[in-house]
């Protein structure tokens, strides 16, 4: 990488960082820290949704889908445009209006109030286990973006350096930080894609024609998929709309209902169709790069994540890459930030928040500091053990999903409010996708074991709710 583009990274992470510490000294309390100061507007709430959920692991795992499938790739943040659009007309009117929930920071603080303390803080456990797993997952996204476009640097120093910057820019600044970095940071993504990424990709690798010689005609159809992985998607990424704590923290941060809804209707539009074609063209010229020679390795050796950071590194003339490179590091930072939000939130607010109740804002406020640093160490720890950006992502989204999905619904919706039934759910779903996770058994399908541990929660549930009543 040359001076120039080393120099436009090295301001750009300065920049991040400076937000953080201008957010530190103007915070004075949980409400600013956790959630903005409650009277965010929509379109800073919108593009911080979709940067947060699409992100930088989304990012490269589309860029790996795009390699490996081409446009059909897209399918999977169509998820996300559903989820976003649902969650708009049923959840938000349901959270944003009641007023019990009004001085609320967390998701688990809804469990305790709809079902009891053991159960808000059998939620925050789950919670806390996701998003320390999707942190580590962001992490490991910037790293393979880091070492794929700086050739002598490798992935686990590339890991340490984006670690050590998106855990102290997160530590510094709180949720009023993230929200208004995020949306600088989606509109760097969204202009280094349009401007930058793919005209320069598709001018060097021959144009159209080049393009459709070299690729099969499955790779650019719609239906180059089986339906097991629409619906493993499905059953992963659409309900995380309803158990996500960095989307109720948006919530919470946002003015009023309306103002919320109009944001997630803004996040779904941006999730698909404008990011999701635009992420499975890049790794399609990836793809297409490879077939010329320009990416150097064996398919089986090359992981399809690697293949669109190397061939930016290779296409990219100086100064442009450390634009392009700034702006997929925008990507890993939005959603990394927000993660370690939300995981430091259950940990102060959940799990340790009756300790500190009798202490004064600033005090708390330093404590969620330091949560928000261990969790970003442990999560480094974890990220310096995976390989797989999705993977590590869907993973963590099915442990959510699977333990918190039924009774959040059952609580919110179907008025079935029972402790016992809530916490054996939970205890199923989530042991049932960790456990044929873990074991990697044949399922029937082919399908994902959050499909399985789904039903068994929701068959759990209804069985103890009914012996309860």
């Amino acid at each position: 990488m040359e001076l120039i583009d080393l120099s436009i990274f090295i301001v750009y992470m300065i920049f991040m960082l400076g937000v953080g510490f201008y957010f530190m000294r103007k915070n004075t309390g949980q409400d600013d820290y956790y959630v903005g100061g409650r009277n965010i507007g929509s379109w800073h709430i919108g593009l911080s949704v979709v940067a947060t959920d699409v992100g930088g692991g989304f990012s490269v795992g589309l860029g790996g889908l795009g390699f490996v499938m081409g446009l059909s790739g897209s399918w999977m943040l169509f998820t996300g445009l559903l989820g976003a659009w649902i969650a708009a007309v049923f959840l938000i009117p349901k959270v944003k209006s009641n007023p019990a929930f009004e001085k609320f920071y967390t998701l688990p603080q809804i469990f305790q109030h709809l079902f009891d303390k053991k159960v808000g803080i059998a939620a925050a456990v789950i919670s806390f286990v996701g998003y320390l797993g999707f942190t580590s997952s962001q992490l490991l996204a910037g790293a393979k973006l880091a070492s794929g476009t700086f050739p002598t640097l490798d992935l686990n120093t590339a890991l340490l350096i984006m670690g050590i910057i998106a855990v102290i820019y997160t530590v510094l600044g709180g949720l009023k930080a993230v929200i208004y970095t995020d949306t600088i940071q989606w509109i760097v993504l969204m202009m280094g894609f349009i401007f930058i990424g793919l005209p320069i990709s598709y001018y060097h690798v021959g144009g159209w024609e080049v393009i459709r010689a070299t690729l099969p005609d499955e790779y650019f159809s719609l239906t180059n998929l089986r339906w097991q992985d629409l619906a493993n998607w499905g059953i992963t990424i659409l309900p995380i709309w309803f158990v996500g704590m960095t989307l109720y923290q948006r919530i919470f941060a946002s003015a009023d209902v309306k103002s919320a809804k109009k944001a997630w209707f803004i996040a779904g539009l941006f999730e698909w169709p404008i990011m999701a074609f635009m992420g499975v063209s890049l790794g399609l010229l990836a793809k297409v790069a490879f077939e010329q020679g320009l990416i150097v390795g064996s398919l089986e050796s090359l992981d399809p994540e690697m293949g669109l950071p190397i061939l930016l590194s290779t296409v990219l003339p100086p100064g442009i890459m450390g634009l392009m490179m700034s702006a997929y590091f925008s990507a890993v930072l939005s959603t990394a930030d927000s993660c370690l939000m939300a995981a430091s939130g259950n940990l102060t607010t959940d799990l340790f928040g009756k300790f500190l109740k009798s202490k004064d804002d600033k005090f708390v406020m330093r404590v969620s500091q330091l949560f928000t640093l261990l969790i970003g160490v442990i999560a480094l720890v974890i990220a310096l053990q995976m390989t797989n950006v999705l993977e590590l992502m869907l993973y963590s989204y099915a442990f959510m999903v699977s333990g918190l999905f039924v009774p959040i619904i059952a609580g919110l919706f179907w008025n079935m409010r029972s402790p016992h039934a809530a916490l054996a759910s939970m205890i199923v779903g989530g042991v049932t996708t960790a456990a044929l996770s873990l074991l990697e058994l044949s399922l029937p399908f082919g399908l994902d074991p959050n499909f399985f541990g789904v039903f068994a929660s929701l068959a759990v549930f209804l069985l103890v709710y009914k012996i309860d009543k």
